[in-house]
Protein backbone atom coordinates (compact mmCIF):
# COMPACT_ATOMS: atom_id res chain seq x y z
CA UNK A 1 0.00 0.00 0.00
CA UNK A 2 2.81 2.40 0.91
CA UNK A 3 4.42 1.81 -2.48
CA UNK A 4 1.18 2.73 -4.22
CA UNK A 5 0.96 5.96 -2.21
CA UNK A 6 4.57 6.87 -3.07
CA UNK A 7 4.00 6.09 -6.74
CA UNK A 8 0.82 8.15 -6.75
CA UNK A 9 2.68 11.10 -5.22
CA UNK A 10 5.48 10.82 -7.76
CA UNK A 11 2.99 10.65 -10.60
CA UNK A 12 0.87 13.59 -9.43
CA UNK A 13 2.52 16.23 -11.65
CA UNK A 14 2.24 13.92 -14.63
CA UNK A 15 -1.39 13.20 -13.79
CA UNK A 16 -2.13 16.92 -13.71
CA UNK A 17 -0.42 17.40 -17.06
CA UNK A 18 -2.35 14.50 -18.54
CA UNK A 19 -5.78 15.67 -17.40
CA UNK A 20 -8.38 14.84 -19.96
CA UNK A 21 -6.39 11.99 -21.53
CA UNK A 22 -7.18 8.31 -20.96
CA UNK A 23 -3.55 7.16 -20.61
CA UNK A 24 -2.43 5.87 -17.21
CA UNK A 25 0.08 8.37 -15.79
CA UNK A 26 3.67 7.27 -15.36
CA UNK A 27 6.26 8.25 -12.75
CA UNK A 28 10.04 8.40 -12.96
CA UNK A 29 11.77 6.83 -9.97
CA UNK A 30 15.51 6.87 -9.34
CA UNK A 31 17.39 4.93 -6.72
CA UNK A 32 19.20 1.74 -5.74
CA UNK A 33 17.93 -1.82 -6.03
CA UNK A 34 17.65 -3.43 -2.60
CA UNK A 35 16.50 -6.82 -3.88
CA UNK A 36 15.19 -8.35 -7.07
CA UNK A 37 13.37 -11.54 -8.07
CA UNK A 38 11.95 -12.77 -11.36
CA UNK A 39 8.74 -10.81 -10.89
CA UNK A 40 9.45 -8.03 -8.37
CA UNK A 41 12.01 -5.43 -7.42
CA UNK A 42 12.48 -3.44 -4.22
CA UNK A 43 13.83 0.05 -4.88
CA UNK A 44 15.31 2.41 -2.32
CA UNK A 45 14.28 5.64 -3.99
CA UNK A 46 16.64 8.62 -3.70
CA UNK A 47 14.15 10.28 -1.33
CA UNK A 48 14.72 7.36 1.04
CA UNK A 49 11.37 5.70 0.35
CA UNK A 50 11.36 1.93 -0.09
CA UNK A 51 9.15 0.93 -3.02
CA UNK A 52 8.20 -2.56 -4.21
CA UNK A 53 7.54 -2.76 -7.94
CA UNK A 54 6.15 -5.63 -9.98
CA UNK A 55 8.26 -6.68 -12.99
CA UNK A 56 6.00 -7.66 -15.90
CA UNK A 57 6.92 -10.12 -18.63
CA UNK A 58 7.15 -7.27 -21.15
CA UNK A 59 9.53 -5.14 -19.04
CA UNK A 60 11.92 -3.12 -21.21
CA UNK A 61 15.50 -2.94 -19.87
CA UNK A 62 17.96 -0.47 -21.38
CA UNK A 63 21.68 -0.38 -20.61
CA UNK A 64 23.30 3.00 -20.04
CA UNK A 65 27.07 2.99 -20.43
CA UNK A 66 29.86 5.60 -20.27
CA UNK A 67 31.40 7.10 -23.41
CA UNK A 68 33.67 10.11 -23.94
CA UNK A 69 33.26 13.60 -25.37
CA UNK A 70 34.76 12.21 -28.57
CA UNK A 71 31.33 10.69 -29.22
CA UNK A 72 29.70 14.14 -29.14
CA UNK A 73 30.09 15.26 -32.74
CA UNK A 74 28.46 17.78 -35.05
CA UNK A 75 24.99 16.45 -35.95
CA UNK A 76 24.91 14.06 -32.96
CA UNK A 77 21.49 13.90 -31.34
CA UNK A 78 21.90 14.33 -27.59
CA UNK A 79 19.89 14.72 -24.42
CA UNK A 80 21.35 17.07 -21.82
CA UNK A 81 20.10 17.46 -18.28
CA UNK A 82 21.34 20.83 -17.08
CA UNK A 83 21.05 23.74 -14.68
CA UNK A 84 20.32 27.26 -15.99
CA UNK A 85 23.14 29.78 -15.49
CA UNK A 86 22.97 33.53 -14.93
CA UNK A 87 24.46 34.23 -18.37
CA UNK A 88 21.70 32.30 -20.13
CA UNK A 89 23.71 29.14 -20.76
CA UNK A 90 22.91 25.71 -19.35
CA UNK A 91 25.51 23.81 -17.27
CA UNK A 92 25.32 20.10 -18.08
CA UNK A 93 24.62 17.58 -15.34
CA UNK A 94 25.19 14.80 -17.88
CA UNK A 95 25.16 14.36 -21.65
CA UNK A 96 23.38 11.41 -23.28
CA UNK A 97 24.45 10.60 -26.83
CA UNK A 98 21.45 8.92 -28.41
CA UNK A 99 21.93 6.00 -30.81
CA UNK A 100 21.04 7.06 -34.34
CA UNK A 101 17.88 4.93 -34.23
CA UNK A 102 16.61 7.14 -31.38
CA UNK A 103 17.21 10.46 -33.16
CA UNK A 104 14.33 12.84 -32.49
CA UNK A 105 13.32 11.28 -29.16
CA UNK A 106 11.67 13.96 -27.00
CA UNK A 107 13.11 16.73 -29.15
CA UNK A 108 12.93 20.17 -27.54
CA UNK A 109 13.71 22.02 -24.30
CA UNK A 110 11.66 21.59 -21.12
CA UNK A 111 11.75 21.43 -17.32
CA UNK A 112 13.36 18.27 -15.93
CA UNK A 113 12.34 16.58 -12.68
CA UNK A 114 15.85 15.66 -11.52
CA UNK A 115 16.66 18.80 -9.49
CA UNK A 116 14.77 22.03 -8.74
CA UNK A 117 15.05 24.32 -11.78
CA UNK A 118 16.83 21.67 -13.88
CA UNK A 119 16.10 21.41 -17.59
CA UNK A 120 16.29 18.77 -20.31
CA UNK A 121 17.27 19.57 -23.88
CA UNK A 122 17.02 16.88 -26.55
CA UNK A 123 18.53 18.36 -29.66
CA UNK A 124 21.10 18.21 -32.45
CA UNK A 125 24.68 19.36 -31.92
CA UNK A 126 25.18 22.30 -34.27
CA UNK A 127 28.59 23.28 -32.92
CA UNK A 128 31.22 22.47 -30.32
CA UNK A 129 34.03 24.67 -29.03
CA UNK A 130 36.55 24.71 -26.20
CA UNK A 131 36.12 27.23 -23.38
CA UNK A 132 37.80 28.16 -20.11
CA UNK A 133 35.07 26.37 -18.16
CA UNK A 134 35.10 23.20 -20.28
CA UNK A 135 33.46 22.78 -23.66
CA UNK A 136 30.46 24.54 -25.12
CA UNK A 137 27.85 22.81 -27.22
CA UNK A 138 25.42 24.68 -29.41
CA UNK A 139 22.22 22.63 -29.56
CA UNK A 140 19.37 23.29 -31.96
CA UNK A 141 15.81 21.98 -32.06
CA UNK A 142 12.66 23.14 -33.86
CA UNK A 143 11.88 26.60 -32.56
CA UNK A 144 14.95 27.16 -30.43
CA UNK A 145 18.55 26.62 -29.40
CA UNK A 146 20.58 26.30 -26.21
CA UNK A 147 24.23 26.80 -25.31
CA UNK A 148 25.44 24.01 -23.04
CA UNK A 149 28.56 24.22 -20.87
CA UNK A 150 30.11 20.78 -20.34
CA UNK A 151 32.59 21.01 -17.46
CA UNK A 152 35.47 18.52 -17.11
CA UNK A 153 34.24 15.34 -15.41
CA UNK A 154 30.64 15.67 -16.58
CA UNK A 155 29.23 12.17 -17.26
CA UNK A 156 28.90 11.39 -20.97
CA UNK A 157 26.75 8.31 -21.63
CA UNK A 158 24.90 6.37 -24.31
CA UNK A 159 22.24 3.66 -24.51
CA UNK A 160 21.81 0.17 -25.93
CA UNK A 161 19.30 -2.64 -25.42
CA UNK A 162 19.76 -4.38 -22.08
CA UNK A 163 18.58 -7.50 -20.29
CA UNK A 164 17.35 -8.42 -16.82
CA UNK A 165 20.80 -9.55 -15.74
CA UNK A 166 21.58 -5.83 -15.29
CA UNK A 167 19.11 -5.71 -12.40
CA UNK A 168 21.23 -6.57 -9.37
CA UNK A 169 21.09 -5.64 -5.69
CA UNK A 170 23.10 -2.48 -5.08
CA UNK A 171 22.75 -1.27 -8.66
CA UNK A 172 21.57 2.24 -9.43
CA UNK A 173 18.60 2.46 -11.78
CA UNK A 174 16.12 4.85 -13.33
CA UNK A 175 12.62 3.39 -13.50
CA UNK A 176 9.50 4.34 -15.41
CA UNK A 177 6.57 3.01 -13.39
CA UNK A 178 2.80 3.07 -13.42
CA UNK A 179 -0.06 1.34 -11.67
CA UNK A 180 -1.11 -1.85 -13.46
CA UNK A 181 -4.01 -3.93 -12.11
CA UNK A 182 -3.75 -2.01 -8.84
CA UNK A 183 -0.02 -2.68 -8.35
CA UNK A 184 2.95 -0.32 -8.77
CA UNK A 185 4.71 -1.78 -11.81
CA UNK A 186 8.01 -1.04 -13.55
CA UNK A 187 7.47 -0.76 -17.29
CA UNK A 188 10.97 0.40 -18.27
CA UNK A 189 14.28 0.31 -16.38
CA UNK A 190 17.57 1.92 -17.32
CA UNK A 191 20.58 0.36 -15.58
CA UNK A 192 24.34 0.15 -15.86
CA UNK A 193 26.79 -2.73 -15.77
CA UNK A 194 29.59 -3.57 -13.33
CA UNK A 195 28.71 -0.86 -10.83
CA UNK A 196 27.98 1.92 -13.32
CA UNK A 197 24.82 3.86 -12.42
CA UNK A 198 22.80 6.21 -14.62
CA UNK A 199 23.64 9.83 -13.69
CA UNK A 200 19.91 10.60 -13.50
Amino acid sequence: MQAAVVLAAAAAPLLAAAQGTPATPTARLRGTIESVTADALVLRERSGQRIELALPANLVVTEMFPVTMAEVKPNSFVGVGAMPQADGTQKAIAVLVFPEAMRGTGEGHRPFDFLPQSTMTNATVAGRAGASDGERLQLTYPGGQQTIVVAPGTPIVSLRPGARDLLVAGGGVSVTAQEVAGKPTATRITAGRNGFSPPY
